[in-house]
């Protein structure tokens, strides 16, 4: 007996995530201060920007660094990109507090007006209503530059560039405009990750774990009054399961725990999920996650 088109789908679907799901599990992370971080496979093929406050990034002075050049505008850090020759950088937006899009509408154009291949994506209503004046006011076109023509994505959605491919998942957080904080799973040339974004601790993280398991996860913990610390981002690291947990969102404004907080979280994470692997990293390094 023949199996139905729509079961015929639904098992290509599941045999599709199964197989991204198992790729090498290699790319480079390479932390940015307080929430934004880039990962890029470890050719520079395909390049993922999570948020986008880069050289007003204040997320350095605490670790006693200083921001290398390539970081302290948007012409460096684009030529910066442009001479890594990747085939696709896509810029993933979180939500809109300051910290996270803080230089996004001075990146894009740069990244353009430079010759790189960039794309970017958030929350679908936050793409095509409330930051379109502002994708305007930088001589972009929406359709052209935010994936889904336009449209970006919303939660249950996906979208894919090149070998990148994002879904929305919720965070439990606020927004300037009003419109639904969200984290990501990519899955980059088949290693999947978990982007927290700004979040709480909240249960349905074990459904993500379990519906894309990925790889590697990236948590923020710095406490404070905006999101979940240390040991609360210990406990959803145990929930989404992932075998190897990043901490980002700390040190970055007087409020939020200072550079301790890595190793407060490795700490939890040894006590509440002893089989993680966690790295802790400081701003600027570059770190092959495998």
């Amino acid at each position: 007996m023949q199996t139905s088109t729509g079961a015929a789908a639904a098992v290509a679907a599941a045999e599709q995530l199964a197989q991204s799901s198992s790729g090498e599990g290699k790319l480079k992370m390479r932390w940015l201060g307080g929430g934004v971080y880039e990962l890029a496979t470890l050719d520079d093929s395909a390049i993922v920007l999570v948020d986008a406050w880069i050289w007003n990034n204040a997320g350095w002075s605490a670790f006693g660094l200083t921001k290398p050049p390539e970081l302290q505008s948007a012409s460096a850090f684009a030529a910066h990109l442009k001479g890594r020759n990747p085939q696709a950088v896509l810029v993933a937006l979180t939500h809109d507090h300051g910290d996270h899009i803080g230089d996004y509408f001075e990146l894009l154009p740069a990244l353009v007006n430079a010759g790189v291949p960039v794309m970017t994506v958030g929350q679908s209503d936050l793409m095509r209503v409330a930051l379109v004046p502002k994708f305007e006011a930088a001589n972009l076109d929406p359709a052209k530059i935010v994936l889904n023509d336009g449209a970006g994505i919303n939660f249950g959605g996906t979208a894919t560039y090149e070998r990148i491919t994002a879904w929305l998942v919720p965070a439990v957080h606020s927004t300037a405009a009003g419109y639904p904080s969200a984290g990501f799973i990519f899955d980059i040339a088949g290693t999947r990750v978990y982007a927290s974004g700004d979040t709480d601790l909240f249960g349905e993280m074990a459904m993500i774990g379990q519906r894309y398991r990925p790889q590697f996860a990236v948590f923020c913990a710095g406490n404070g009054p905006f999101t979940m610390g240390p040991d609360a981002a210990a406990e959803a690291c145990k929930l989404i399961g992932a075998p190897h947990a990043i901490p980002v969102h700390y040190a970055h404004n007087p409020l939020v725990l200072g550079p301790k907080a890595g190793d407060m979280f490795a700490a939890a994470v040894a006590a509440t999920s002893p089989q993680t692997k966690v790295t802790v990293t400081r701003p600027g390094e570059s770190v092959v996650l495998s």
